[in-house]
Protein backbone atom coordinates (compact mmCIF):
# COMPACT_ATOMS: atom_id res chain seq x y z
CA UNK A 1 0.00 0.00 0.00
CA UNK A 2 2.86 2.55 0.67
CA UNK A 3 4.91 1.33 -2.51
CA UNK A 4 1.57 2.43 -4.48
CA UNK A 5 0.94 5.39 -2.73
CA UNK A 6 4.62 6.75 -3.02
CA UNK A 7 4.94 5.73 -6.89
CA UNK A 8 1.63 7.44 -7.34
CA UNK A 9 3.14 10.68 -5.29
CA UNK A 10 6.19 10.39 -7.18
CA UNK A 11 4.65 10.21 -10.62
CA UNK A 12 2.27 13.19 -9.88
CA UNK A 13 5.03 15.40 -8.93
CA UNK A 14 7.50 13.96 -12.17
CA UNK A 15 4.37 15.34 -14.25
CA UNK A 16 3.67 18.97 -12.25
CA UNK A 17 7.65 19.34 -12.75
CA UNK A 18 7.53 18.78 -16.60
CA UNK A 19 4.20 20.88 -16.98
CA UNK A 20 6.24 23.35 -14.93
CA UNK A 21 9.18 23.54 -17.03
CA UNK A 22 7.18 23.98 -20.24
CA UNK A 23 5.58 26.97 -18.89
CA UNK A 24 8.78 28.57 -17.73
CA UNK A 25 10.14 27.61 -21.26
CA UNK A 26 6.87 29.29 -22.66
CA UNK A 27 7.74 32.27 -20.77
CA UNK A 28 11.45 32.65 -21.55
CA UNK A 29 10.10 31.96 -25.76
CA UNK A 30 7.66 35.21 -24.91
CA UNK A 31 10.17 37.46 -23.40
CA UNK A 32 12.79 36.29 -26.35
CA UNK A 33 9.93 37.07 -28.57
CA UNK A 34 9.70 40.59 -26.87
CA UNK A 35 13.44 41.25 -27.09
CA UNK A 36 13.85 40.73 -30.58
CA UNK A 37 10.86 42.92 -31.04
CA UNK A 38 12.59 45.60 -29.12
CA UNK A 39 15.44 45.18 -31.19
CA UNK A 40 13.98 45.23 -34.29
CA UNK A 41 12.07 48.54 -33.06
CA UNK A 42 15.57 50.28 -32.15
CA UNK A 43 17.12 49.14 -35.31
CA UNK A 44 14.31 50.56 -37.05
CA UNK A 45 14.68 53.79 -35.35
CA UNK A 46 18.34 54.06 -35.95
CA UNK A 47 17.45 53.83 -39.92
CA UNK A 48 15.45 56.59 -39.68
CA UNK A 49 17.81 58.47 -37.70
CA UNK A 50 20.46 58.02 -39.93
CA UNK A 51 18.09 58.91 -42.88
CA UNK A 52 17.13 62.13 -41.73
CA UNK A 53 20.59 63.04 -40.85
CA UNK A 54 21.68 62.47 -44.20
CA UNK A 55 19.14 64.68 -44.99
CA UNK A 56 20.19 67.48 -43.05
CA UNK A 57 23.61 66.85 -44.25
CA UNK A 58 22.76 66.80 -47.81
CA UNK A 59 20.46 70.07 -47.54
CA UNK A 60 23.02 72.32 -45.42
CA UNK A 61 25.75 71.20 -48.35
CA UNK A 62 23.60 72.97 -50.95
CA UNK A 63 22.24 75.89 -48.61
CA UNK A 64 25.78 76.35 -48.04
CA UNK A 65 27.01 75.88 -51.89
CA UNK A 66 24.01 78.19 -52.65
CA UNK A 67 25.55 81.03 -50.24
CA UNK A 68 28.84 80.69 -51.88
CA UNK A 69 27.61 80.72 -55.64
CA UNK A 70 25.42 84.10 -54.04
CA UNK A 71 28.69 85.58 -52.43
CA UNK A 72 30.82 84.98 -55.67
CA UNK A 73 28.57 87.07 -57.96
CA UNK A 74 28.18 89.56 -55.45
CA UNK A 75 31.82 90.11 -55.53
Amino acid sequence: MKKSILSITMAALLGLGVVSCREQKSDAEKAADEVEESMEDAGDALEDAADKTGDAVEDAAEETEDAMEETKEEM
